[in-house]
């Protein structure tokens, strides 16, 4: 999965949101993730992280994704 590909699907998720993706080691494994969403209110930093997490299950499981780490905000 290529950092656009993950920005993209990130944006379908999260409409008008502020979004970064960056390749932490350049083999398209490794990602940090940057998601500032009004669709986070009410919700605990571990349920925002869940949340984003979610959005990328399948690559999760199969290890396309190996790592992914996230940081939310509240827009």
């Amino acid at each position: 999965m290529t950092p656009d590909q993950m920005k993209e699907r990130l944006e379908k998720h999260y409409p008008e949101c502020k979004v970064e993706v960056y390749d932490l080691t350049g083999t398209q494994d490794h990602y940090e993730v940057f998601v500032e969403s009004s669709a986070f209110t009410g919700m605990s930093r571990i349920q925002q992280h869940q949340h984003v997490m979610s959005c990328f299950s399948p690559e999760l499981k199969t290890g396309e994704v190996h790592a992914l780490s996230i940081k939310t905000k509240i827009k």
